[in-house]
């Protein structure tokens, strides 16, 4: 069965293909995710990896956790699973504001 991985303290020049190629050395890679900000696009500092099932994760743990990789100790372990989050629609954002007002209105 799969394992997935959070590779965390990534430098942010750290790329899909250098993960695939270091992670290879411990088994089978699957899927590679480097998270990125979803308003810049530039990479956060830590990637999902997928490896192909627990003994192979466990070697890329012992293999790489602490590993300087650009200068930075990777933090690598399990991945734990998400947690629920509540819903970003309806009101809980605040206070909707409606017309313009303050001294730049132009009316």
């Amino acid at each position: 069965m799969e394992t997935k991985l959070y590779v965390g303290n990534m430098s942010y020049d750290t790329t899909e293909i250098d993960l695939r190629t270091m992670f290879s050395q411990a088994g089978t890679v699957g899927t590679v995710d480097i998270i990125k900000d979803r308003d810049t696009g530039r990479p956060k500092g830590f990637a999902f990896i997928t490896m192909e099932n627990q003994v192979e994760a466990e070697n890329a743990i012992s293999m790489f956790n602490g590993k300087s990789v650009g200068d930075r100790p990777l933090t690598v372990n399990i991945a734990r699973p998400r947690e629920e989050r509540p819903s970003r629609g309806g009101t809980q954002n605040g206070p909707k504001h409606r017309g313009r007002g303050g001294s730049n209105s132009r009316y």
